[in-house]
C-alpha cells in the first residue's frame, strides 16, 4: 500500500511539474531591416505555444503557415510579424536553451534581448513541428554536432572572438585560463583545469563552431542560381548541466551572462553574413527532464513518391499516344478520301465524249 501511494504521489507531481512547465521566446528582429513588430510596453503580454512559436518561423521563412493554425494563433503571429507577406528575411537562427525561463532577471540590460520581442511559452507536454514544404526549398543547418577535440589554439581564437584571452598552462594543456569581458565591465574566468568549467567552455566551442560552419554554408548556397530559405536551428544545455553540478560558487548566472554575450556575438556575425537578412528565435524553458532537449522539430510536407510520379508518367504518356493516334489516323481517312476523289475526277475528264455538248452548243431561243 505504501508503495502504490508513492507511486501515485511521484506520478501526481511529475503531472504537476510538466503543467508548470513555461518558458519564453524572444524574437530578435534584423538590425538594417525591420521583418518584425517594434515591442510596445504598452502591449498586455499573452503566452504563446510551442506550435505557434513553430508556425512563426515557417511564415519568416516565406513559408504558409500550418493549415492547423487556428484563429488566435493567427492573431498572435499578427503581433509579431510585420503585415508584408512579400518581405520576409527567408533566414532564420533558432536556439533553444534549456536551465532558465528568462534570460532578463539574470542580465535586464542585455543589449540584444532587452530590445527583442519577448513571449511567454507554454511548453505543454509534446514537441511542436516546424512545418516546412520541401528539403530543396529549404536549408536546414543543425547546431547539435559535438566538437569532441579541441586545440589550445581554437581556444584562443574562441577568447579572441570575444575580446577575450586564454592563458595557457605550461604543465598540462588545455588547463589554462580563459578570460572573457562582459558588457558591465566585468569577467567571467573559466578555469580550464576543473570539469564544470571545461564542460561548459566545450559547449561554447561546439556553438561557435558550429555558427562558422553555417555561415560556410550560406556563402556557398548564396552562390546558387535557386538560393532556399535557411534555418539554422539548434539547442544548448550547458547551463542545464551546470545547474546540475550544483555549483556553490553561482558559476550558473556567470555562465548565464558568458552566453547571452556569446549570442549576442553570434548574432551580428549572422547579420553580417546574411546582409541584414536574418531573424533570430531563442527559447528558453525551464524543463529540466532530459527529454526536453529538442522542443522544435522540423516536419517537411510529403512529396510525391516514386511510384506517384511514374504512375502519373505513364498516365500522361498513355493520354499523348491516344491524341497522336486520332490525329494521324483523321490524316490518312482524310489523306485517303482525296486521293480517291482525285483518280475519279481525272477518270470521268479523261472518258468524256468528244461530242459537242447539247447544252452549251444548242440554239436557245428566249422570248
Amino acid at each position: 500500500m505504501k508503495i502504490f501511494s508513492l507511486l501515485l504521489l511521484s506520478s501526481l507531481l511529475f503531472s504537476f511539474s510538466r503543467a508548470e512547465a513555461t518558458g519564453s521566446v524572444f524574437f530578435i528582429d534584423s538590425s538594417t531591416r525591420q521583418f518584425l513588430r517594434c515591442p510596445s510596453t504598452n502591449d498586455v503580454a499573452q503566452s504563446m505555444l510551442l506550435a505557434e512559436v513553430g508556425a512563426t518561423v515557417s511564415v519568416l521563412l516565406g513559408f504558409a503557415p500550418p493549415v492547423t493554425l487556428s484563429a488566435a494563433g493567427s492573431s498572435k503571429l499578427n503581433e509579431v510579424l510585420i503585415p508584408n507577406p512579400f518581405d520576409r528575411p527567408r533566414a532564420v537562427f533558432m536556439l533553444e536553451v534549456g536551465g532558465v525561463e528568462d534570460p532578463l532577471v539574470i542580465d535586464p540590460k542585455n543589449a540584444l534581448f532587452s530590445k527583442a520581442s519577448k513571449k511567454n511559452v507554454d511548453l505543454g507536454s509534446t514537441k511542436a513541428d516546424v512545418q516546412l514544404p520541401d528539403e530543396e526549398e529549404v536549408s536546414v543547418i543543425s547546431l547539435d554536432q559535438p566538437l569532441d577535440d579541441y586545440t589550445e589554439e581554437e581556444i584562443n581564437d574562441f577568447a579572441s572572438w570575444l575580446g577575450g584571452s586564454y592563458v595557457t598552462d605550461a604543465a598540462k594543456p588545455l588547463h589554462g585560463l580563459l578570460t572573457i569581458p562582459l558588457a558591465n565591465g566585468d569577467n567571467v574566468n573559466l578555469h580550464m583545469s576543473k570539469k564544470v568549467h571545461r564542460e561548459f567552455a566545450s559547449k561554447l566551442l561546439a556553438l561557435s563552431h558550429n555558427i562558422r560552419k553555417a555561415m560556410e554554408k550560406h556563402e556557398v548556397l548564396s552562390q546558387t542560381f535557386h538560393k532556399p530559405a535557411e534555418l539554422i536551428m539548434g539547442s544548448f544545455d550547458g547551463i542545464k548541466a551546470l545547474q546540475e553540478q550544483h555549483d556553490i560558487d553561482g558559476f550558473d548566472k556567470q555562465g548565464m551572462r558568458l552566453l547571452l554575450a556569446t549570442l549576442s556575438k553570434i548574432f551580428d556575425s549572422l547579420q553580417t553574413a546574411h546582409e541584414g537578412q536574418i531573424v533570430g528565435v531563442v527559447v528558453f524553458n525551464n524543463v529540466t527532464q532530459p527529454e526536453s532537449k529538442g522542443l522544435m522539430n522540423v516536419m517537411f510536407t510529403s512529396r510525391p513518391t516514386p511510384r506517384w510520379l511514374e504512375d502519373t508518367k505513364s498516365s500522361k504518356n498513355t493520354t499523348i499516344a491516344a491524341q497522336v493516334l486520332v490525329r494521324r489516323t483523321l490524316a490518312w481517312v482524310t489523306g485517303i478520301v482525296l486521293l480517291i476523289a482525285t483518280l475519279m475526277g481525272v477518270y470521268f475528264l479523261l472518258n468524256m465524249p468528244l461530242t459537242r455538248d447539247t447544252l452549251l452548243y444548242s440554239n436557245v431561243k428566249l422570248d
